[in-house]
C-alpha cells in the first residue's frame, strides 16, 4: 500500500503532516509493503484556488492513500475517480499517522469535510 502525507519539510517519519493537501510544498510517500520512502516536490503549488491537479501534483505518481490535515472538495473528487481514499490525519508526524491509519483509528475525508480555501482547515 502507497500513503501519500503532504508535509512542509522533509525530516523522515518524523516530518510534519501538512495542513492543507494543494499549498503543501511537498509529498512524503510510502510504501507499507516495502517500508521505502520519496519525497517529491509539489508540482502543483501555484494552482488556482479550486482547480488542483493531483496528479501534476504528485508527479504522477500512484498512491492508494492520502492523509492530509485539510483538503478541498475538487481535489476529494479527484483523487476519490483515481480510486485514492482521502484520511484525516490526527497526529502531527507521518509516523504517528501511519500507525493510527493501520489501527483504523482516522476517519475518511468525504466532501462534507473539505476546506473552503487554502491555509489549514480544521472543522
Amino acid at each position: 500500500m502507497k500513503l501519500c502525507f503532504p508535509v512542509e519539510a522533509d525530516n523522515g517519519l518524523e516530518s510534519i503532516v501538512y495542513g492543507h493537501f494543494g499549498s503543501a510544498p511537498m509529498f512524503y510517500l510510502y510504501d507499507s509493503e516495502t517500508k521505502e520512502n520519496e519525497i517529491i516536490d509539489n508540482q502543483n503549488l501555484g494552482h488556482v484556488h479550486g482547480m488542483c491537479s493531483p496528479i501534476q501534483a504528485l508527479k504522477g505518481r500512484t498512491v492508494d492513500v492520502i492523509i492530509v490535515g485539510g483538503i478541498g472538495a475538487g481535489a476529494i473528487n479527484k483523487l476519490n475517480m483515481m480510486g485514492v481514499k482521502v484520511y484525516q490525519a490526527m497526529a502531527d508526524t507521518v509516523q504517528k499517522n501511519i500507525d493510527l491509519y493501520y489501527t483504523k483509528s482516522i476517519p475518511e475525508l468525504t466532501l462534507e469535510h473539505a476546506c473552503r480555501e487554502h491555509g489549514g482547515c480544521h472543522e
